[in-house]
């Protein structure tokens, strides 16, 4: 595991909710994989979660991941506030039930697979790969076809 697989990711809600749709770039030396998709009735917060846990997944084997994201709630969540959840039950320190643990809990699973590293991008500020997730995030959404709100 001496090179490292860049993972830029990002997620789009039109409404929030409403439907979403999340976005990931892949590099591994000079090879580049694009993945994105959508939900009908979503988060932004949980397209966002949804980018990276897809990523991960899409690894065939364990790697070193550099995971760049433009989502302080996903940065924070799992380098910091995860510890507490898992101790407290996935209870929030106001003892409610965390939101999206459903997903909070895959991507723990899915880090654990892997040697992840994070890295924080402010989020539309000319960041190629970000802009690119950014890109994708939004066909997830574009793909999903219209949508019956009636």
């Amino acid at each position: 595991m001496t090179q490292v697989v860049e993972l830029y990711s990002d997620g789009a809600c039109r409404g929030n909710p409403g439907p979403g749709g999340w976005g990931v770039v892949l590099r591994y030396g000079r090879h580049e994989r694009q993945l994105f998709g959508g939900e009908h009735e979503t988060t932004n917060n949980r397209m966002e979660l949804m980018a990276v846990i897809r990523g991960l997944q899409s690894l065939t084997k364990r790697s070193r991941v550099k995971v760049t994201t433009d989502s302080q709630y996903v940065k924070n969540g799992i380098t910091q506030w995860i510890y507490n959840w898992k101790r407290n039950g996935w209870r929030t320190a106001a003892k409610r039930p965390v939101k999206n643990a459903d997903l909070w809990q895959m991507l723990d699973t899915e880090v654990n697979n892997h040697q992840v590293e994070w890295a924080w991008v402010k989020g539309h500020s000319g960041h190629t790969e970000n802009e690119l997730a950014d890109e994708l995030a939004n066909r997830g959404i574009e793909e999903l076809g219209p949508v019956d709100r009636s």
